[in-house]
């Protein structure tokens, strides 16, 4: 990977150099998953949920601050941690369920790049999935030119879906009044609220997200003393912050759009059918019935534009869980290609069999997917920040750590009650079957509800190893601390321009 270097002056140039890898982030919370999700919810229950919007996206940038702080402090991300930590057989546990997290990422960006295909093109549905995968070419053209391209393709891609949703919300013409209430008043008095709002919040952090921004960070070259590891993460903190409150606002618009035209007492019956069972389709005929054909194509564009950013960013997490847990590198192109292949299969079928409803439901399948799937990743992050051996003087403060935690265990929660209900329904639904078809899916529920919480409490309550650092690390840092001459800056930052000569720097910022 190219570094990126940063020195001191002045100051909005140094800030520069760290932005990037948050709005690289940024893409997953904006992916045809999410907007389907968002879609629904607006159309349910208006603008009532756009608190746990607010909610979400302010505990995923706890999160996502502790992954880049991760990567900061300790020069390693967290699928190379997760190697160091744990044994073969739960490394080889935690590698299958992370790059089952990127393919089940990967369905929504396929069908969506298909739906809107469709739309723009009138493409068949079959057809726009495999052309979907013509996408590994755009990979292929953008990796050749560096970190720092990639990042400023992504932030436009992210502009042009901002855009397009919010030129279609001031056409809906939304009350601000009650998109203000929805943000900061809670409720969950509509039929259906509770389940929604549980939905909405597991749809916005992803599993791959984490690994994936731990890793962008160490692309930027910052000296080793305590004092710029701390502005740095600094920096990364302020960068996120903004990548996600413009994430917050897109998601914001694409919820009220669908809450102003489903809540309008003069909707036409046709329109009413689309709120009712909304899908990533139907949202362009809705949009155009009530609002003009102009805006279904606005909503196209930025389908087309959530699906590829959100597959860069996807292909790039997939190459460092790959590289982290099994030491393995592999061109981008052919690691896009190989997962966009996996994808592909399930999309195919489901638009073959199901047409755009069959799509629309693989798309909640791989919802509850990434949700079932986050702790794996979530739990390893709260424990290497939260660990004075790995982290040193870097480690989360104890507020932090007790929100994140907290934030994990609902999550866990949420999860192992979907996982319950979902055995009694398989229970229930085993009546109708025959009695070896009830035992088999009664023994497969229990095995899997058994491993999902085995792994966890493992994973949880398992002993840390040995410092990975020695107490003469954790001393000189606070020297480092203390003193931060410039002689001590000097000497560290020239044994950090040795140890990357191997990199080619992308992009340097002079004093």
């Amino acid at each position: 990977m190219a570094l990126v270097r940063v020195q001191e002056t002045p100051i909005w140039k140094t800030f520069l150099a760290f932005v990037g890898p948050g709005f690289l982030v940024c893409v997953a919370y904006l992916d045809p998953g999410n907007l389907q999700t968002d879609l629904q919810a607006g159309a349910d229950h208006k603008y009532e949920l756009l608190w746990i919007v607010l909610v979400g996206l302010t505990f995923a940038l706890i999160i996502q601050s502790r992954s880049a702080n991760l990567g900061v402090a300790t020069g390693k991300h967290l699928a190379e941690h997760c190697k160091a930590e744990y044994p073969t057989p739960v490394n080889y546990c935690l590698w299958i369920l992370a790059e089952v997290a990127v393919i089940a990422c990967d369905l929504p960006e396929v069908i969506g790049t298909a739906f809107a295909l469709n739309i723009l093109l009138k493409i068949p549905m079959w057809s726009g999935v495999l052309l979907a995968g013509l996408n590994t070419l755009l990979l292929l053209g953008l990796q050749r030119y560096g970190i720092r391209k990639l990042e400023v393709v992504i932030g436009m891609l992210v502009m042009i879906v901002g855009g397009c949703f919010l030129a279609v919300l001031i056409h809906a013409r939304p009350s601000p009044k009650e998109i203000l209430t929805g943000m900061f008043v809670p409720k969950l008095k509509r039929k259906g609220a509770t389940s929604d709002a549980i939905a909405l919040l597991g749809a916005l952090i992803m599993p791959h997200n984490l690994f994936l921004h731990s890793a962008l960070v160490l692309s930027r070259k910052i000296p080793r003393t305590y004092d710029d590891i701390r502005r740095a993460s600094k920096h990364f903190l302020i960068e996120s912050g903004l990548a996600l409150f413009l994430s917050f606002i897109i998601n914001v618009a694409i919820v009220s759009v669908t809450g102003s035209i489903c809540s309008d007492p003069n909707i036409s019956l046709e329109n009413r059918a689309h709120c009712k069972n909304i899908t990533l389709n139907s949202a362009a005929f809705l949009f155009k019935n009530a609002l003009g054909n102009w805006s279904s194509k606005l909503y196209a564009i930025s389908l087309l534009a959530s699906g590829q950013s959100s597959t860069v960013a996807g292909t790039y997490a997939g190459q460092y869980i790959m590289q982290g847990f099994l030491d393995l590198k592999m061109k981008l192109w052919l690691r896009n290609l190989l997962t966009r292949c996996i994808a592909i299969a399930p999309g195919l079928v489901a638009c073959i069999l199901g047409g755009s409803r069959g799509a629309a439901k693989l798309i909640i399948v791989a919802s509850m997917i990434l949700s079932f799937e986050l702790p794996f990743a979530l739990v390893p992050l709260l424990r290497f920040t939260s660990s004075e051996a790995k982290m040193g003087l870097h480690k989360n403060p104890t507020v932090i750590n007790l929100v994140s935690w907290l934030l994990c265990c609902c999550l866990i929660g949420i999860n192992l009650y979907f996982l319950s209900t979902t055995l009694i329904g398989w229970i229930m639904m085993s009546n109708q079957m025959p009695k070896i078809g009830s035992i088999l899916t009664g023994v497969l529920a229990f095995i899997t509800m058994l491993l999902y919480v085995s792994l966890l409490t493992y994973l949880i309550l398992k002993r840390e190893k040995s410092a990975a650092s020695s107490p003469t690390d954790v001393a000189m840092e606070r020297i480092n601390r203390t003193s931060g001459s410039r002689d001590e800056r000097g000497s560290d930052l020239r044994s950090n321009v040795q140890r990357t000569n191997e990199f080619e720097s992308d992009h340097i910022i002079r004093v």
